[in-house]
């Protein structure tokens, strides 16, 4: 098993950081939203704990930081006008789909969701 990046290696901090300038869509003191750089919906934005933190697990232990996240989707959401409805992803390990191992939430919108995904 590979070691998890370190925040000087993780491709979200370098965004956090603005080392790589990401499309960003809103911001809080804790978290960053973004565009995602291969959308799965017409609406795709990542929202990420401004501190490095490998998964939503490992968020989950940090309540305010993890409600920032989902309350910064929610606001995202908002603006971007998903008054229909919106999912809102997280994808914790690799068996899950996660690539990019710096938690992150995933919000979609704009198209018809189907059940079960993926």
């Amino acid at each position: 098993m590979s070691e998890a990046p370190t925040p000087s290696d993780c491709l979200f901090c370098r965004f956090v950081s603005r080392e790589i300038e990401p499309d960003v869509v809103a911001e809080t003191d804790r978290s960053l939203a973004f565009r995602d750089i291969n959308p799965q919906a017409p609406t795709h934005v990542l929202v990420v704990p401004k501190r490095h933190v490998e998964n939503a697990g490992a968020l989950a232990v940090h309540a305010e930081e993890l409600a920032d996240v989902v309350s910064l989707a929610r606001d995202v959401a908002a603006a971007e006008g998903l008054d229909g409805g919106y999912r809102l992803v997280f994808n914790t390990g690799a068996e899950a789909g996660q690539t990019v191992f710096h938690a992150h939430l995933h919000v979609l919108g704009g198209r018809s969701m189907q059940w079960p995904p993926g």
